[in-house]
């Protein structure tokens, strides 16, 4: 069986999935990957619903925001590997003790690329008690950008992900304030095709749940330069020893899942999330967007790691 699978753009978070191609777990549960990069996350729902691709990952952020455009859309999410936000506030100075009401006279530069850290964050704020319209704020520049910015001294804090936050801080330019991932559950990244292709070919989404489930176990049982000398390949512009230290921290911070299955918790906080700050009106619920059949089965099997 081969499926076409959809990569938006190339991320170390991202890893669990190159790391399941290295290591062949999807052929290994009976599922031949065709893999291809998408036109952008935004038109990979579209590319789904048109047969330009059969299962992509990337956020449920792109799920819930289809489904408050188009309720007919049959979007549904069925194998959860991201469960925590793999994003960085990066200080200039040390902050010891942080909080995030500590924000409110600093000035920040948040992530342009894409939608969801600055929603988390946003959230975190309205949380904290305080207005996020009120924040010093640049959110139109690139984290490239932000960095360089952070480097010069022209920002207090900056918004950034791995291996960016980890090069900050190993060369003393930045300093960590705030992981993301210490909030808790809030789904992230998970495989998500059309409800239509699950019905069709229900040995496909099961399939690659398992090799999921095999890869993200294989994963819990690897240190850092393991996991790097495995899918290096996939990040040729970084080395390995700062792709290992990345990985680690990712895997100290819990930001993987250590089974397919997406949990209500995760979702409901990021659909609340995504309704503060505008971007979706109600979305919908965990029970329309979420098939966890698949991982289910998956967790009940408990296949051995890759």
């Amino acid at each position: 069986m081969t499926v076409t699978l959809l990569e938006n753009f190339r991320a170390v978070f991202y890893m669990p999935f190159y790391a399941a191609l290295a290591l062949g777990a999807f052929s290994a549960e009976g599922v031949e990957i065709r893999f291809q990069t998408s036109d952008g996350p935004s038109d990979t729902p579209n590319a789904l619903a048109g047969g330009a691709g059969d299962v992509s990952w990337g956020g449920p952020m792109r799920v819930m925001r289809e489904y408050d455009r188009n309720p007919e859309c049959g979007l549904v999410i069925f194998c959860e590997v991201v469960r925590r936000d793999p994003f960085f506030l990066i200080g200039r100075k040390p902050a010891g003790g942080f909080r995030v009401s500590d924000l409110a006279d600093k000035k920040i530069a948040t992530v342009s690329e894409v939608p969801t850290p600055w929603m988390c964050l946003r959230h975190d704020l309205h949380l904290a008690g305080l207005d996020p319209a009120d924040i010093d704020r640049i959110g139109d520049r690139t984290m490239s950008d932000n960095a360089a910015a952070l480097r010069a001294g022209e920002i207090d804090v900056i918004q950034i992900f791995q291996p960016f936050a980890e090069e900050l801080v190993e060369e003393g330019a930045g300093h960590i304030w705030y992981a993301g991932a210490d909030r808790g559950l809030v789904t992230y990244t998970a495989l998500y095709t059309t409800r239509e292709f699950l019905e069709r070919e229900p040995k496909a989404p099961l399939g690659m749940a398992r090799a999921m489930h095999r890869t993200l176990k294989w994963i819990a049982s690897h240190d850092g330069n393991e996991i790097a000398a495995c899918v290096g390949f996939y990040f040729p512009d970084f080395s390995k020893e700062l792709l290992a230290a990345s990985v680690n921290r990712y895997k100290k911070l819990g930001v993987w899942n250590e089974s397919p299955v997406l949990e209500r918790e995760g979702y409901d906080w990021l659909r609340d999330a995504l309704i503060s700050g505008g971007l979706i009106r109600t979305g919908c619920s965990y029970d329309e967007a979420v098939e966890n059949r698949f991982a289910e089965a998956s967790a009940a099997d408990d296949p051995p790691p890759m």
